[in-house]
């Protein structure tokens, strides 16, 4: 079975973004733990500017959830059948 186009477009966006959730999401809890001062992370960086850079990541985290998410989604409907691909002549 050969994939669409579309389908290894989905795949290397999904990969990308796989990989650029790691650093992101680690990076959320760890400012997020800062600023509760949980853990020890309290001694990476103040409340406040722990405070700052969790409100910055709030856009990426969300933009890369939603770039990760769709088209994962796409990819398992494929996979399932309930989305067709056309074969190629």
């Amino acid at each position: 079975m050969s994939m669409g186009t579309l389908s290894l477009i989905c795949l290397k966006i999904v990969r990308w973004t796989g990989w650029l959730l790691l650093p992101t999401v680690a990076a959320f809890f760890a400012t997020g733990y800062a600023i509760s001062g949980r853990y020890g992370f309290a001694a990476l960086t103040d409340e406040n500017t722990a405070l700052e850079l969790h409100k910055l990541m709030h856009l990426p985290l969300v933009t890369l959830v939603v770039a990760h998410i769709v088209p994962s989604t796409y990819l398992a409907f494929v996979r399932w059948g309930w989305i067709k691909q056309n074969p190629k002549p």
